[in-house]
């Protein structure tokens, strides 16, 4: 689950970890209100509007704009809540911006003792470690500094018996050449971010930049966050900050009725019972000559009314020209789900207008195919994996 940046910032406070602080603005109104309030608390004179949307490179997209007086706060917020932004992270269409971030302005006119740096703590799978990736090159795409400047690209992996340990703090804190009172400042901000990350269930957390001031403070920036969904049971503080409007309406509604659905770009609909399964039908369809248009893993219970939701959530998609149903019948019976496949397409009548490809193997497979033959339906039964994506081959023409 991506939370927004001010979202984030909240959940970095709560450790210890120095931020530049901000209010989040609805409307106009409510951004000059936030700006008036932090100029009271901090002493700021400018303010730095940010867009709050699920994307990163918002300052490309005009997300990000710098307000010197109370007039600008009010204008820009206007221009920015409501437009569709469009960065390299979105869609062509853009995402429509809901609310922003009013934040002090902690850069100095004329100042040249700040530094910027990147820093993020992840998994990394190869490992199967938790890591603290860095560098010196704050502000800019890591990707790019990868690609250009690899050596300037620093990772610490922590040792999940003992967690991030002193030492290790302090090389990162060396290899980003800070010394004195800024060095010691790190050293707290690389403990607090990390025990941030581990303690509140999160896969990612990316701060770009990480801020040295002139006067050697160190503070967050900018937080992009992402909770882990496996762990949002026992987080409810921030499986209630997850913002529907920022995802995929159709995984929100599979999600509401229990599917564990991902939308893709392809044209031939997936419906699998176990994640595996799920993985080998995709590539099956890429060896057809189509492309997966959705993982859907519709779990043990493959009943009409959990196949006919599943069918709903997979014909929302306007490019699906197949539906490839692909199901081990272990714990649930092939013939049971033959039925459900059956009865659900005809509740669902003519909302059906693309061709149906079944696999059922395992318990009562023969039996599944028969009712699927005998049902009169536009129904292409299949056994084996080859016999599948000959008819997705045949289908797609």
């Amino acid at each position: 689950m991506n939370l927004h940046e001010y979202q984030g910032k909240e959940i970095l406070a709560s450790f210890g970890v120095r931020i530049q602080r901000g209010i989040v603005a609805r409307n106009a109104k409510e951004a000059v209100d936030a700006a008036k309030q932090l100029t009271q608390e901090t002493g700021t004179g400018w303010h730095v509007i940010k867009a709050q949307v699920h994307a990163g490179g918002r300052g490309k997209g005009g997300g990000v704009k710098l307000a010197k007086n109370l007039k600008e706060v009010e204008e820009l917020s206007g221009q920015i809540i409501g437009m569709n932004l469009i960065t390299p992270q979105t869609s062509a269409e853009g995402k429509k911006v809901h609310q922003v971030l009013i934040a002090e302005d902690v850069y100095y006119p004329g100042d040249s003792e700040t530094n910027e740096f990147y820093m993020s703590v992840l998994l990394n799978r190869a490992t199967g470690r938790n890591m603290v990736m860095y560098s010196t090159e704050g502000g800019m795409d890591i990707e790019e500094v990868a690609e250009k400047t690899p050596h300037l690209i620093f990772t610490e992996e922590i040792d999940p018996a003992t967690g991030l340990l002193p030492f290790q703090a302090r090389r990162i804190a060396f290899n980003l050449g800070l010394s004195g009172a800024s060095f010691k400042e790190m050293v707290k901000f690389v403990s607090a971010l990390y025990r941030a990350y581990e303690e509140s269930d999160a896969s990612l957390f990316e701060i770009n930049p990480v801020l040295k001031t002139s006067d050697d403070k160190i503070m967050a920036v900018d937080a992009k966050v992402s909770i882990d969904d496996n762990a949002l049971y026992r987080r409810k503080p921030y499986a209630e900050m997850r913002d529907l409007r920022e995802e995929n309406p159709i995984e929100v509604e599979a999600r509401e009725v229990g599917l564990n659905y991902v939308d893709l770009d392809g044209n031939v609909g997936c419906m699998v019972n176990g994640a595996g399964l799920a993985m080998a039908t995709m590539d099956l369809i890429k060896m057809a000559g189509g492309e997966p248009a959705n993982f859907l893993d519709v779990g043990g219970t493959a009943d009409a009314k959990r196949v006919e939701e599943a069918f709903r959530i997979i014909l929302k998609d306007p490019n699906v020209k197949a539906i490839l149903i692909n199901i081990f019948g272990g714990i649930v019976r092939c013939d049971r789900v033959a039925q459900g496949v059956v009865d659900a397409y005809k509740n669902m009548g003519d909302a059906i207008q693309v061709p149906i490809i079944v696999r059922l193997q395992g318990t009562n497979a023969e039996l599944a195919k028969e009712i699927i033959d005998n049902s009169g339906l536009a129904v292409h039964s299949a056994v084996q994996f080859q016999e599948a994506a000959d008819k997705v081959k045949e289908v797609l023409g």
